[in-house]
Order: structure tokens, then C-alpha cells, then sequence
């Protein structure tokens, strides 16, 4: 079927005429009906009184969209109208990125919005209308399109007239917004739609993870039900304001509920791009969208008495003279970045040894502060802590998105604690353009403690414990070493005394020359070996009997409790 693009604005009535035919022969297929009790022609392309909001435009923006619908079983087009919507068909076929990206917006939404139940099927409609599964599943391995697919410019010519509203970060166009990607975003649209389907920090309209999570996230706003009839209806209508384009898509929905085919990517033909009045050239015979049709020459006048009986000629028909539109202007380049934003919030901090769990952030920016897209940021880590990004490096350099903003790699902290700073240096500018980025890192941490020695922890007064409590800590299954901890001797085995230090009972020496009564402590800090190991100084007991707890607690959260008994002395 010869592939068509919709023009996204009221018809006339010729047109609709021509859409009406076409929709006629596919009635009797089974699929979807959207309008009962209305002839084809006089709703064609008439508003629904459930469509969204008048006043704010569409997710394209009533840009251009794919018309041709899906293919009927049986020799032509002609067939009996018991005919249904044939599946496993080339038509059906859908490259396995975009069918991956459906089903995995299917799934998150499921997860996040379960009331909606938008179904993979409906995702892959619209993205059949809207750009042929990504101009027939052509992407690079993280599933964003080599080059943008950009409808055309929306200036008001036989269009929405949309002017600029993202400086051309999304579509290169400083002037005119237009819409972009397979899913066709107009860029104010994505600004509070856009999603971030892939995991990878940004969200890109010309990503087709990116992209049909936020379809579907579109499709389920204002609390929708996308299985109640009047939901779908109002969330498609979202997309386009015409009933046609709502037709053409409850077709493809259903076309591909009834079966859809996995294909290898790049394995459907690219369907051709609109242009700027939102038609490709139609193929020999065809009627070309958004022109008149040739209408048929009206029946000859019944002859009067005495002509001869003969019916008058009847003229051929005429089409009226159209006008070309005029021509788009070419997208304009985008100014260059001049500043850096700060994306982060206060000083990002990571324990010794560990990853840092945020990412530091930055957005470039034009003279108008609006986002500037392609620009270089380099990033440069430096401190005396070794902290590094996690390639070892402490360098890196990355292109902004379409939202101007640049993430830099994840950072692992060095052993050493204390601040460090991370330059953001925006390349490519005439005057120097940095900022610099706060860190710290912190004490490293245990968050296990174990008791590795078996020495009795029980003596008599006034005697010297035998033997050493010995311990290991570790982090994540791994030794923790220079992890920071202190030992305290606590009075009591119940816990009745608090866990403050007790006044008497065992005790500690601390290293010195001073007289042993002077450095007689229980509450001791200590520091992990290379290894993750703490073996305590030897406990020694006063006077005092009884039981005693020893509580040895590390930075991070990891504790032992050990008992200390204390009996009268022989």
C-alpha cells in the first residue's frame, strides 16, 4: 500500500471525501469503530468533543503523520467486508529495538501507573503513524536514531504556528518549534513529558527507550483507563486532534493485537519524510493529501421537448489551480554555550574506598539561558585523596544533551579522607568558562564486625585477662581497612547502666611513660589493619567483680558486644 503522509489540520471537503472512501473499505475489517451514527464523510476529520484541550497544543503539534493503513487479507482492496486485518505479514513485522522499547515502556508503566494499562500495542501504533518504527527500526545500539527525524517546521503554513521555544536545542530550529523523534515530540511537549526509558541520565527525544516511555506516560495522564473506550479515544486524540489520525491509529492497534512479527533492525524500508505541507509525492492516479480531488462530472440535463432528445454534454471536470507552499526555511544553528549551571545539590560525599552515589552535573547554557545542546564539558578531578573516575582516569570529557546538561562519569573515592574538587570546563569558548565542583571524602566504613579470636574473656580481680580479643571488619563481603573504632567497656550485663563508659571494672592502658593508675581507660579508639583486622590491647581487671559488657562499634554502623566476667580473686 502506497504509503501516505496526514496533514495535521482541518480539511476540506473534497479531502475528507477522499479519507472517507478510503475508511468505507476498511470498515467492514473488524477493526475498531470511533464514530456510530455518522456517515464517514461528515466526521472525517471533525474534532471530538472528549479531545484534549484546544488551547494547548498536541504532543506534535499537529504535525505530518503516516496515513497508510493496515493490509486486508485476501487479492485486493475490493475483498468481501468479512475481511480482517491480516497478521505475520511484512506489515506486521516491527524491528526488534523499537518492539523492545514498547514492551519495556509496557512494563514500567505497569510497575509505576497500574491503573492505566497501556498496552505495548497501542505504543506501537502510534509509532507506526508517527515515524515508521523509527524510519523502519534504523538506530545505533543504544537505540537513538543516527540523525534526528524532525517533522516540519511548525510557522503556521498549513500548521500549528508554534515559535521557539527550546532555543533549537531539540530540533535545531531557533525560530520554530518542530516536532522530533520517533515518537514526534514538539520540544515543549518533551520538556515536561520526557523520560529517561534507557537509564542512562538523559532523556532524548530521538532515543526510542526515552521516547515511548514518555508516550506512554502521556497517553496516561489526567488518571486515564487506556482499557475504557473513552479513555483511549481522549489520550490518542492527545496526540493529534483529528478523528482521521484517531482511526488510523485504532487500526494499527488493532492490527497488531491480533499478532506483530519481531524483524531484524533496519529490515523495513524507511518510509519517506514528510515535507514542510505535510505530503509526500503520491504516487501515479493518487490524489495528494490536503488537495482537492477531482470531483465527477455531473449527470447531463435531461433534454427539453423538442432538442431532440438528447442529453447536453457534459463538461469534463476541472481542478482547481493549487498554490505551492512556500518553501521552509532551513533550521538555523543553534548559538554556542556560554556558562555553566551547577546542577547539584551542596557537597557530594562518599566513605574511603566506596563509589560516589551521585553523579556531578552540569547544564550548558546560551547567553539566554536556555539549554545548548553538543556542547564539550571537561571534567577534572583534584585533591590529595586519589579519588578517580571509575576507568582510573581524573579527566573526562562529555557532549550535553538535547537539555544542555552533562553528567560526568561516577567517581570512586580514594583511600585518603579529606576535599577534594572536581572543574567543570565548558571547550570551545573564547573566554575561560569553568566551575568548580565540591566532594568530599569521608572515613571509610565497616558494616560487619565479627570475632575471630576464641580467648575466655573471663579472670579473677586484680589479674590480667589471658589472651586478645581479635576481630575483622568488612564492607560488602570485602576486608575494610583504616576503618575507624572504639571499644568501650560498659557497666552492667543487662544494659541498665546505658551505654556509657563504666567507672570501674576492666580496663585498658594506654601507651605512655606515665604511672599505670594515670592511664588506666575504658573507652579506647582504634583503627583497622591493611587487612580489615583489630586486635584490642590487653584487657586488665580491677578490684571490682561482677559482669561487664565490651562493645566494640565501627564507623558505618558495625558493632560487636562481647561479656566480661570478673570473679573474686583465690
Amino acid at each position: 500500500m502506497a504509503a501516505l503522509f496526514g496533514r495535521r489540520m482541518r480539511r476540506g471537503a473534497a479531502s475528507t471525501a477522499v479519507a472517507a472512501a478510503a475508511m468505507a473499505a476498511l470498515s467492514a475489517s473488524g477493526a475498531p469503530t470511533v464514530v456510530s451514527g455518522q456517515p464517514a464523510a461528515a466526521a472525517a476529520d471533525r474534532p471530538s468533543a472528549s479531545a484534549p484541550d484546544q488551547e494547548a497544543p498536541s504532543v506534535t503539534g499537529d504535525s505530518p503523520y503516516h496515513t497508510e493503513l493496515p493490509p486486508l487479507k485476501g487479492p485486493g482492496r475490493n475483498d468481501p467486508p468479512d475481511e480482517t486485518p491480516t497478521t505475520g505479514s511484512a506489515e506486521s513485522g516491527i524491528p526488534a529495538t523499537v518492539l523492545d522499547a514498547y514492551r519495556k515502556a509496557e512494563a514500567s508503566l505497569a510497575a509505576s501507573n497500574p491503573r492505566c494499562r497501556v498496552p505495548w500495542e497501542l505504543l506501537a501504533a502510534i509509532g507506526k503513524v508517527e515515524s515508521g518504527h523509527a524510519r523502519g527500526g534504523r538506530l545505533d545500539g543504544n537505540g537513538t536514531t543516527p540523525s534526528p527525524i524532525l517533522g516540519p517546521v511548525l510557522n503556521g503554513v498549513g500548521f500549528a504556528d508554534i515559535s521557539d521555544t527550546d532555543g533549537g536545542a531539540y530540533d535545531g530550529d531557533t525560530l520554530h518549534d518542530r516536532a522530533v523523534g520517533p515518537m514526534q515530540f514538539i520540544p515543549q511537549t518533551w520538556e515536561s513529558w520526557g523520560r529517561d526509558g534507557d537509564g542512562d541520565g538523559r532523556r532524548d527525544p530521538n532515543n526510542i527507550y526515552d521516547a515511548a516511555l514518555a508516550a506512554g506516560s502521556y497517553l496516561c495522564a489526567h488518571d486515564r483507563d487506556l482499557s475504557v473506550e473513552g479513555d483511549l479515544h481522549q489520550a490518542i486524540l492527545g496526540y493529534n486532534r483529528s478523528q482521521e489520525y484517531l482511526r488510523t491509529v485504532l487500526h494499527w492497534y488493532d492490527y497488531y493485537r491480533k499478532g506483530a512479527v519481531q524483524i531484524p533492525d533496519g529490515s523495513l524500508p524507511a518510509p519517506s519524510a514528510p515535507t514542510g505541507n505535510g505530503t509526500t509525492t503520491p504516487p501515479p492516479g493518487s490524489v495528494r493529501p490536503g488537495t482537492p480531488s477531482p470531483s465527477p462530472g455531473k449527470p447531463g440535463k435531461p433534454a427539453e421537448p423538442g432538442d431532440g432528445g438528447s442529453p447536453k454534454p457534459t463538461p469534463p471536470p476541472t481542478t482547481p489551480p493549487t498554490t505551492p507552499p512556500p518553501a521552509t526555511p532551513p533550521p538555523t544553528k543553534p548559538a554556542p554555550a556560554t556558562r555553566l549551571a551547577d546542577l547539584g545539590e551542596g557537597t557530594l560525599s562518599a566513605p574511603a574506598g566506596e563509589r560516589f552515589a551521585d553523579r556531578l552535573a552540569v547544564r550548558a547554557e546560551r547567553a539566554d539561558k536556555k539549554p545548548a545542546a553538543e556542547a564539550k564539558v571537561r571534567f577534572t578531578v583534584a585533591g590529595e585523596t586519589g579519588t578517580a573516575f571509575e576507568d582510573g582516569t581524573t579527566t573526562a570529557t562529555v557532549t550535553t544533551g538535547a537539555d544542555g546538561v552533562a553528567k560526568a562519569p561516577a567517581l570512586l573515592a580514594g583511600g585518603k579522607p579529606g576535599a577534594l574538587t572536581v572543574k567543570a570546563t565548558l571547550l570551545g569558548t573564547t573566554e575561560p568558562v569553568s566551575l568548580g565542583l565540591r566532594g568530599e571524602v569521608t572515613a571509610p566504613r565497616a558494616d560487619k564486625l565479627v570475632r575471630t579470636d576464641e580467648a575466655e574473656l573471663t579472670c579473677e580481680a586484680g589479674v590480667t585477662f589471658e589472651g586478645r580479643v581479635a576481630l575483622a571488619a568488612t564492607r560488602e563481603g570485602r576486608a575494610a581497612p583504616g576503618v575507624a573504632a572504639t571499644a568501650t567497656v560498659l557497666a552492667g550485663a543487662d544494659g541498665a547502666d546505658g551505654d556509657k563508659a563504666a567507672d570501674k571494672g576492666p580496663y585498658f592502658l594506654t601507651p605512655g611513660d606515665e604511672p599505670a593508675e594515670e592511664r588506666r581507660t575504658r573507652e579506647l579508639p582504634l583503627t583497622t589493619d591493611a587487612k580489615g583486622r583489630l586486635v584490642l590491647p590487653e584487657l586488665h581487671a580491677d578490684d571490682t567483680t561482677g559482669t561487664f559488657r565490651l562493645r566494640v562499634e565501627t564507623t558505618g554502623g558495625a558493632v560487636v558486644v562481647l561479656e566480661l566476667k570478673v570473679t573474686e580473686a583465690a
